[in-house]
């Protein structure tokens, strides 16, 4: 008999299958920082992880792109890191911030959000650190960490009801990296692979019909354990392009 991961009666279910894998350590390690230009200082919201508003607002607007090493073809969006700069300008608390863009910049692996540049410096020096205009840091991947916030699914704004289904996650907590989404098909009994489209967004062209059921794999960092985690029917029959839908679960 085959199974079926639906909601019964009222209630989610959330399922988690854990896998024992080799963890990674992040160490900390030397780089160089910029910052770019944007109206409000914080993010922007045309970055490649195709975040949009998000993207501008995570973290309040600590946000970083990162050259491709890090981006990892998308597999990067949402990874928080901490960042100390090593000037005399610099305070010692630095900052933490979220990657949403992939950028390339000469010797500096993080481009940061005009704030969260100027949040390196001591007070009062964040005009003179900002003229450098490349900084030495240290840095660490560090857990994300969104008090109060469930991990979201928004269906994005490219998605086309009911022939194409986009979506990517917000507020992803913890040191995990989501690097592969299925969608159940209940007609057949089996789990569909979803398609990175780019950056954190997940694509199907002709997804299943009915409430979708969505399973991700959060893959393992540091002491964390890999696993999938099954969140029945996160997404409603009639979808909509622009929605965001709470999967009741906080990754940690």
């Amino acid at each position: 008999m085959g199974y079926s991961p639906l909601k019964y009666g009222c209630y989610v279910f959330v399922f988690t299958i854990i896998i024992s894998l080799p963890t990674l350590c992040y160490s900390q390690e030397s780089s160089k920082a910029t910052y770019y230009g944007s109206p409000d200082c914080k993010g922007t919201p045309t970055g490649a992880c195709g975040y949009g508003e998000y993207g501008r607002t995570v973290n309040d607007g600590d946000a970083a792109a990162v050259p491709r090493r890090l981006f990892r073809n998308g597999v990067g969006c949402g990874a928080c890191y901490k960042i100390k700069c090593k000037e005399a300008e610099c305070n010692d608390d630095g900052v933490e911030v979220v990657v949403t863009d992939h950028g390339e910049s000469h010797e500096s692996d993080f481009i940061l959000s005009g704030q969260a540049f100027a949040k390196m410096a001591e007070s009062g020096m964040e005009a003179k650190l900002k003229a450098y205009g490349h900084v030495n840091i240290e840095y660490q991947r560090v857990p994300c960490q969104y008090p109060g916030n469930n991990l979201m699914l928004k269906v994005h704004e490219h998605a086309h009801y009911p022939n194409y289904l986009a979506m990517i996650f917000y507020y992803q907590a913890g040191i995990y990296d989501i690097t592969a989404v299925e969608i159940f098909e209940e007609a057949n009994l089996q789990w569909r692979a979803c398609r990175r489209a780019y950056g954190a967004v997940w694509d199907m062209e002709n997804p299943p019909k009915g409430g979708l059921t969505v399973r991700f794999f959060a893959s393992a960092s540091v002491a964390a354990e890999a696993k999938w985690v099954v969140v029945a029917n996160v997404i409603p029959l009639a979808w909509q392009a622009g929605v965001v839908y709470d999967t009741s679960i906080q990754l940690s």
